[in-house]
């Protein structure tokens, strides 16, 4: 279904970002994703798609720096050729802080790698993605559901958000999809260390599938925007929540 494809996945070395890689590789794309120091897992899900047959680069950088955005595109585009579909997927979150306790760098990082990197492979790709081209971004049901203490990193959706809105007018003309993904509570590292048992529990309850969102639920939605069969939708937020929102 994507053969022949290039895909650009950030951070891709764990959760939905490893998910998604391991699914657009599936599917037949070659994939490229960065992460920033968990090399053993970087180098596990790269095993995991080799020994499925699969074409995927792991590339170690940190999205906080200079240039780095831009880099992982650049080593896309010399491993596998021009770009077809770009899945911005690393956040950052810290613990839950009230807005009072937030220091100035908290906000800083969490809004270069979750928002400032977003707006730059979007940048890249209406410069270098070639037509027909798929988009898709993570937000996150905090949009419209904020909880307390998580002002830096909800205002950081809020912003990838608006990006993909206004690239969708931007670039369909040339064909090129743009969404956004919003899920709900997903059982990953992220989630698990930045709430505590009890809410998890809590928020499980809440949908009425009565569970927590696994990694591939929404590595499925992601595949099915990046491939042919999402050709008709474009400047959309998808609420992978379970039902909540």
């Amino acid at each position: 279904m994507l053969k022949g494809r290039t895909a650009v996945v950030t951070g891709g070395s764990r959760g939905i970002g490893r998910a998604v890689v391991e699914r657009l590789a599936r599917d037949g794309a070659n994939v490229v994703f960065n992460y920033a120091q968990r090399t053993e897992a970087a180098q596990d899900v790269v095993r995991s798609v080799e020994e499925a047959g699969g074409s995927v680069r792991a590339v170690r950088l940190d999205l906080a720096e200079h240039g780095a955005a831009e880099q992982l595109m650049d080593v896309a585009a010399q491993h596998f050729g021009d770009l077809d579909i770009l899945v911005n997927n690393a956040a950052l979150n810290f613990t839950v802080t009230p807005l009072a306790e937030t220091d100035d760098d908290t906000f800083d990082r969490v809004m270069t790698v979750n928002a400032r990197t977003t707006f730059l492979t979007l940048r890249y790709a209406a410069r270098h993605m070639r037509d027909d081209g798929r988009i898709v971004s993570i937000s996150s049901l905090n949009t419209v559901r904020p909880a307390p203490g998580n002002a830096p990193y909800a205002a950081s959706k809020g912003a990838v958000e608006q990006l993909t809105l206004v690239a969708a007018q931007e670039l369909g003309p040339r064909g090129i999809t743009v969404n956004t993904v919003s899920p709900g509570a997903t059982d990953t590292e992220l989630l698990r260390g930045t709430n505590p048992p009890e809410v998890l529990e809590t928020v499980a309850g809440m949908t009425p599938l009565r569970r927590l969102g696994e990694p591939a639920d929404v590595a499925d939605v992601v595949a099915f925007l990046a491939g042919p069969d999402g050709r008709w939708i474009t400047g959309q937020n998808i609420r992978a929540t379970g039902g909540i929102g």
